[in-house]
């Protein structure tokens, strides 16, 4: 398969691959998976490109394991730091609703029942829920938010 790509798109192409598999080792989600190997060395692949297009600045070469990996101008690029960053954010607030959701529901009808409810029964039952967190931290943020120290 051959895909014909601008120099722009390549570029553009390149930052994805980076952020994908960013995102996948990030907490070596991908070594639990059994892809590591194959993520990283289809980013190498992607990169082998990036001479080729002028845009070897992005990419460097490690001898040792002949392979092509994010060069110092791709791991500090500013956009893309800052699409980690708000992704990051993003997914905080998401996971610390949802969490405190089901941990408030699991604490009303049991861990049992819990994990009995089919898909659409556990959203319609932690919406509610989650809709309270989310008023509250968008509020207050977490400046209202104590831990029992038991």
């Amino acid at each position: 398969m051959n895909i014909e790509l601008t120099k722009e798109q390549y570029e553009y192409l390149m930052k994805l691959v980076y952020m994908g598999n960013w995102m996948a080792s990030a907490n070596y989600f991908e070594e639990k998976s059994g892809h590591k190997g194959e993520y990283d060395a289809l980013e190498s692949h992607i990169y082998s490109y990036a001479k080729q297009a002028g845009l070897e600045k992005y990419v460097d070469y490690d001898e040792d394991s002949k392979e092509y990996m994010p060069g110092l101008a791709l791991r500090e690029d500013e956009e893309l730091s800052q699409y980690i960053g708000e992704y990051d954010n993003e997914i905080f607030w998401d996971e610390l609703v949802t969490r405190l959701a089901q941990r408030d529901l699991v604490k009303q009808i049991g861990k049992e029942a819990f994990k009995k409810l089919e898909n659409q029964e556990r959203w319609e039952k932690l919406e509610p829920l989650i809709d309270k967190y989310e008023k509250e931290f968008m509020k207050k943020g977490i400046e209202r938010l104590n831990l029992n120290q038991e």
